[in-house]
């Protein structure tokens, strides 16, 4: 059976939207007002560039023959490894190796390997006659070697990204449930490695679920003994850190722990969102963005700026146009027919929305500092242009659907 294609101007109209109001906000996050003085930094005028070029991008995407864009996914993630190599010798720039940087221009790898590896992933496992087992294998094994690449560069937050979207393509691809909660398990037995009565209930509640999904007692042994060796080792681990390292990390989980270090960021923008009040102080009155209290105000704390000068009525007017965005991005990830194109389609879902949750959370002090950009908001080159051209995979999906499969 052949559908017809279909374009989504609605989403399009979204994605268009949230990227304007992005440069609008970093015009605002870039000038600085103080008395009768004023100064707008270049950042706005870049993104508008950006967003410009983004654009064209998702034009020209939809305009390559589907053949040829499936041709091309896999050298692309093969280069973009390659690039994540060789970021690692570059100059750092605040401690990291990131970024590229050409005539100006920045172009950070980690940004494309996000859509690379969904892409890759969605490929891989989506074969016909592949076992459950294999698939989760091939698919951790792709995902894991760009996260690790990250992760020296070093980018926590991003890294986190990539096993989201795993998790959300596993899902997609049906694996069973029981598979997914084996994944997700070691994490659980580490954040409940401090309190023995959560230990015992965790294990107890694990052992009854794979034993609900009727899995064989070697596989529920293996489990629960690595579960329970992971939850006793994680207290020795800790105690063995010297206590600055135990400081970085409780300040990272309790910003008040290290108010003027690891927790000024976050410190700063709850302040700046909480003293924006119903309708905020105003466009360009933000006083913790004038008086640089609030540090990255243009890239990973930009909600905050939103917040302060626009207060809660702008804060919930750019949630709803999130929650409209996602809403129909997920509607559309129910109408893709191919598998390989709906389980990619749900990476980017669960790409982009835990990117856009993490932001916001850690804006408002509900999550610590990852240095997250917020999709089509934050400025940046390469965030914005590999955001959108995710969107753009998902308008391309829907408008070439092809075959069913």
């Amino acid at each position: 059976m052949i559908n017809k294609k279909k374009f989504d101007f609605v989403l399009a109209g979204y994605l268009i939207a949230l990227i304007a109001l992005g440069c609008i906000v970093i015009f605002s996050a870039s000038t600085t007002t103080i008395g009768g003085y004023t100064n707008t930094q270049n950042y706005w005028w870049k993104q508008a560039i950006f967003a410009v070029i983004s654009l064209l991008a998702v034009y020209l995407l939809l305009k390559i023959p589907m053949s040829i864009f499936e041709l091309l996914i896999v050298p692309a993630y093969i280069l973009n490894i390659l690039a994540l190599i060789l970021v690692l010798f570059t100059p750092p720039v605040n401690g990291a190796h990131r970024w590229f940087s050409f005539l100006g221009i920045n172009y950070q790898p980690s940004e494309s390997a996000k859509l690379l590896t969904i892409l890759v992933v969605a490929r891989a496992i989506s074969q016909d006659n592949m076992t459950e087992i294999k698939q989760i294998f091939i698919a951790l094994g792709l995902t894991v070697l760009p996260a690790l690449l990250i992760l020296i560069e070093p980018d926590f937050g991003s890294t986190l990204v990539f096993f989201f979207s795993l998790l959300a393509m596993l899902i997609a691809a049906e694996l069973p449930l029981y598979y997914i909660l084996l994944l997700i398990s070691p994490v659980i037995s580490i954040i409940t490695s401090f309190w023995w009565i959560a230990i015992i209930i965790w294990i107890i509640v694990l052992v009854y679920l794979l034993l609900r999904a009727r899995l064989s007692w070697i596989t529920i042994s293996i489990a629960s003994i690595l579960n329970v060796f992971l939850a006793l080792i994680t207290p020795v681990f800790w105690n063995g850190l010297k206590d600055y390292q135990q400081q970085r990390i409780l300040s990272f989980f309790n910003p008040m722990a290290d108010p003027l270090g690891a927790g000024y960021q976050i410190i700063q923008a709850k302040i700046a969102v909480g003293s924006g009040s119903i309708f905020g102080k105003g466009w360009l009155e933000g006083t913790q963005k004038n008086m640089h209290f609030l540090p990255e105000h243009h890239t990973d704390f930009i909600f905050s700026v939103i917040g302060e000068e626009f207060g809660f009525i702008g804060s919930l007017v750019l949630l709803g146009l999130f929650f409209l965005f996602f809403h129909r991005l997920i509607n559309d990830i129910g109408q893709i027919q191919v598998r390989e194109r709906r389980i990619a389609a749900a990476g980017i879902f669960a790409y982009l929305l835990f990117q856009t949750f993490i932001n916001i959370g850690m804006n408002i002090g509900l999550i610590p500092a990852t240095g997250i950009p917020l999709p089509f908001i934050s400025y940046g080159g390469s965030n914005l242009l590999f955001s959108t051209l995710a969107v753009g995979v998902v308008l391309k999906y829907l408008n070439e659907r092809g075959l069913m499969k």
